[in-house]
């Protein structure tokens, strides 16, 4: 297994590089985004990798920070996902985006990746939903989103696990953000943050709050 690759970066493409290790160039496709970190040839590059050992191919894939490791590992946890179609989500989504999208149960977010059907969307969000909690207990998703995960195996939408009718709130206040406008993934960060940081549960109050969260209202 190689965990980790530590070299001089010798070439950067669209969706790989090649790093010399002590003489040897090893190709390793990567996101988008870590592609985009890795800096110039000749750079001093470490990355966490992901071997993928097949009949006819060892595949090497790297990762600028552990979340993104793990998210591309529990990516092909679903059914029809492979590694190219997690590299394609995670190039769209960061890792806490992702989680987000999650939570938020936003297929549409999801669906955003090149090459991800709706359908396929939709089988990710609900599949991994039931994972999330797991991945995050672990400590490679942010703690502060811990106890969003939490609540989303006991609230529909996973945004706070107290009474019904501060649920009810919470589900009131993303429809109409949604209705708004705003996509579901951004709403329910919003609100989240808006609980976390004691904004009273009522629907309007969540409401100003999350916009002010979102930029408006200001």
């Amino acid at each position: 297994m190689i965990a980790q690759l530590s070299g001089r970066l010798v070439v950067c493409d669209l969706n790989h590089l090649v790093l010399d290790v002590q003489g040897v160039g090893y190709l390793v496709h990567a996101t988008g985004r870590t592609l985009g970190q890795v800096g110039q040839p000749g750079d001093a590059v470490t990355l966490l990798t992901e071997l993928l050992v097949r009949e006819d191919a060892l595949t090497l894939y790297g990762f600028s920070e552990e979340r993104e490791r793990a998210a591309f590992k529990m990516l092909q946890t679903v059914q029809g996902v492979g590694a190219k179609a997690a590299l394609s989500i995670l190039t769209t989504l960061t890792a806490d985006d992702l989680s987000t999208a999650i939570m938020a149960g936003d297929k549409a977010m999801v669906s955003r990746a090149d090459g991800i059907g709706p359908k396929l969307a939709q089988r990710i969000v609900n599949e991994l939903a039931q994972k999330l909690p797991s991945l995050m207990a672990s400590g490679v998703m942010p703690a502060a989103q811990t106890a969003q995960a939490a609540g989303k195996n006991e609230a529909a939408d996973g945004l706070i696990s107290s009474s019904d009718g501060d649920q009810n709130s919470a589900q009131d206040a993303l429809s109409a953000l949604v209705n708004l406008g705003y996509s579901r993934t951004e709403a329910f960060a919003a609100i989240g943050r808006s609980l976390q940081e004691g904004t009273p549960q009522d629907v309007s109050g969540l409401i100003a709050s999350a916009l002010k969260q979102l930029g408006q209202g200001r």
